[in-house]
């Protein structure tokens, strides 16, 4: 099955660097409904945790989506997300972007996708 036949839904796990190379992990839980994306993040920061909420879309291999800050997140509320879905539908890579501000690049892999797969073929042949 090829990555465009893959629904993205689920927990993945994420890196978005700076600028500078700072980075910072994270962890989104995507939910795919036709061509809509929509989820939530979490995130370390100096303050504690921060909270986002996820909108936006899918075509393909190509995803984009806009996270916006809940509560006392950054003073700019919101990250404009455009990525590629890997072939196997495990890894998601693009860009981030803050329009004015500054942009950098981003990782989220889904954890256990592949192991998964493994798991089942063994229980089918068994």
């Amino acid at each position: 099955m090829d990555a465009s036949a893959q629904n993205l839904t689920g927990v993945w796990q994420g890196l978005y660097t700076y600028p500078d190379g700072l980075s910072v992990s994270f962890v989104a839980t995507l939910i795919e409904s036709g061509s809509a994306l929509t989820g939530s993040t979490h995130e370390p920061s100096l303050t504690g945790t921060l909270y986002a909420s996820l909108a936006g879309s899918r075509d393909g291999s190509a995803v984009a989506f806009r996270k916006t800050y809940e509560g006392a997140g950054p003073s700019y509320g919101s990250v404009d997300y455009a990525g590629t879905l890997s072939a196997d539908a495990s890894e998601i890579e693009g860009r981030w972007i803050i329009p004015g501000v500054w942009s950098g690049k981003f990782l989220m892999i889904r954890p256990g996708r592949k192991a998964a797969r493994v798991e089942r073929a063994v229980a089918t042949r068994a």
